[in-house]
């Protein structure tokens, strides 16, 4: 046996424990147990009991090939996979819902969490409770699911400033035009043992509209983040704000604030659009981020936009809940963006300019703007193929690298 196939079967338990389960869920289709399943919508991944409780795999995966030109040789290319999502979720409409999720490629827990909905407990709905590991509000298309980004890459100033994944508790109070959300992420370290630190966040959205296929959503969000300091003060806590150039499988940053050493907090804002007339829609949203300092170190501030706008030649409205494009987060696991009306699929195009500053005072971190032109074919309810076209035009100093980057991406969800 090779050290490989050792360390696959030397995980933690939980993970051992998942793989199981897995397994005996991929054998229901050979028993007998999966019924009106076809190819384009319902797959043989979930169980609904007579009582409407849903329980099977969750499942996203993401092939990617990048091609870089008008480099300078700074970029390799590159084709791999890009995520590996594999757990086990239930869900009673109207009650409850629960997740477990770990993604293979990267070694690190994504979507592990337990939520009521009060309503469905209590005589008046006060809102829904989520106690685990989920995204932190501050930051509209992070907090999208990754299976149903328009473009293969989040923007600039999302990848920036957007905090990512934390654990604690939050409260979401959802009605027809209004969306409040609050979150206390107390658990000083995340799943996988990194971020030590407290955030406390919140985001409050007013949708004017809501209507199938005509949505106006205008929100706004806000955080702190307090940075623990180890308890022997050998190393002083830092922040670091970065982006790729809007690619997925480089390393290279060519804007990147450098490790912001003696940080307390990280303050973020952001100040979130969106716009749904059937076929047409345009999304945009303005982020910003402060780095409070110690000694004697200057504080630090970032930002930067986006604005796209998408077209489904199709006819396909983009699908709006709960305060996201694609969240059907209470009463079913499709979280496609757009649900195709016809056999052979739905087609989108879209267009995005972005644009991020990371130049504070002495700190020269760089500026980038980039366009991005992205094409999405959605074949079913399980299936996406994604091309995008990305112009990368970055500014550092005396150092300026404008590449050009063709990126497609295969994708599997479930």
């Amino acid at each position: 046996m090779n050290k490989l196939q050792i360390n696959f079967l030397t995980k933690s338990p939980a993970v051992r424990w998942m793989r199981r389960v897995v397994v005996l869920l991929l054998a229901w289709p050979l028993v007998g147990l999966a019924d009106d399943y076809n190819f384009y919508s319902n797959w043989p991944t979930h169980i609904t009991t007579s009582d409407g409780t849903d329980f099977g795999l969750a499942a996203l995966y993401q092939y990617d090939i990048n091609r870089f030109s008008n480099d300078d040789g700074r970029f390799e290319d590159s084709s791999t996979n890009r995520r590996k999502y594999l757990g086990l979720f239930i869900r009673k409409p109207g009650l409850y819902d629960a997740i477990a999720q770990y993604d293979f490629q990267a070694k690190q827990w994504v979507d592990t969490f337990v939520r009521v909905r009060t309503r469905g407990f209590l005589a008046d709905d006060l809102g829904n409770v989520r106690l685990g590991y989920s995204k932190t509000p501050v930051g509209f298309e992070g907090v999208t699911s990754s299976s149903a980004t328009t473009f293969i890459e989040t923007a600039l100033p999302t990848q920036a400033v957007w905090e990512g994944r934390r654990a604690g508790v939050d409260w979401a109070w959802i009605r027809p035009h209004w969306v409040i959300n609050l979150g206390d992420y107390f658990w000083h370290k995340d799943f996988d043992g990194n971020n030590p630190g407290q955030t406390l966040a919140g985001r409050v959205a007013w949708v004017p509209i809501n209507k199938p296929g005509h949505t106006l959503h205008l929100g706004l969000s806000a955080s702190k983040e307090t940075l623990d300091s180890p308890n022997d003060g050998s190393v002083p806590p830092s922040a670091r704000l970065r982006a790729r150039p809007e690619d997925g499988l480089s390393p290279v940053r060519l804007i990147d604030s450098g490790n912001l050493s003696y940080s307390k907090s990280v303050e973020r804002q952001g100040f979130e659009a969106l716009w749904i007339d059937g076929p047409w829609s345009a999304q945009g949203e303005y982020l910003q981020a402060q780095v409070d300092r110690y000694h004697g170190k200057p504080d630090f501030s970032s930002n930067g936009y986006y604005v796209f706008t998408t077209w489904t030649l199709t006819g396909e409205a983009r699908y709006y809940s709960d305060g996201n494009v694609a969240d059907r987060r209470y009463n079913g696991r499709d979280l496609q963006a757009i649900r195709p009306t016809h056999a052979w699929g739905a087609v989108e195009l879209a267009l995005r300019y972005s644009e991020l500053d990371l130049n504070d005072g002495a700190i020269v971190g760089g500026k980038e703007h980039d366009w991005t032109l992205g094409a999405n074919w959605y074949i079913g309810e399980h299936l996406k193929l994604q091309a995008n076209y990305v112009w990368a035009y970055s500014d550092r100093g005396n150092l300026q690298v404008n590449p050009r980057i063709f990126e497609m991406r295969a994708q599997v969800y479930f």
